[in-house]
């Protein structure tokens, strides 16, 4: 089974993907923030991160940065999730491979689309490989 990170300090957010992503058959972890990320990305192991920029203690960019820095053979792909819509607020991904923006508010139906899409592309490079 699949695993999903969600980070974000909205709890209602949070139920609501992971109730969506948990009914399309994924495990699920969560974070409030990027520093609670960082200390369980060791032992959740995530397939997929999910998240969003404005969060207390260390929030998406910091968290991202931070993974690229520490884990700089990162396999799983990252979603940002934001209503920032502003390119200075995405400049940072540039050098970023496998980081996708999302504008909110998301549908869990396209989230679950891209992270479905990026799961069966991942399995072929891997069967052709």
């Amino acid at each position: 089974m699949k695993t999903i990170m969600i980070v974000d300090d909205h709890a209602p957010v949070v139920r609501v993907l992971k109730l969506g992503m948990e009914d399309a058959g994924y495990e699920v972890v969560t974070a409030t923030n990027g520093s609670e990320c960082l200390l369980k990305l060791c032992d959740a192991r995530p397939d997929f991160l999910v998240t969003d920029i404005d969060m207390p203690l260390m929030g998406g960019k910091e968290l991202c940065l931070a993974i690229e820095e520490q884990i700089p053979e990162r396999a799983f792909p990252i979603v940002v999730l934001t209503s920032r819509t502003e390119m200075e607020h995405r400049d940072w991904t540039r050098n970023i491979e496998n980081l996708v923006f999302m504008e909110k508010p998301v549908s869990i139906r396209r989230l679950l689309s891209h992270i479905d899409r990026c799961f069966a592309e991942a399995e072929l490079q891997e069967r052709f490989a």
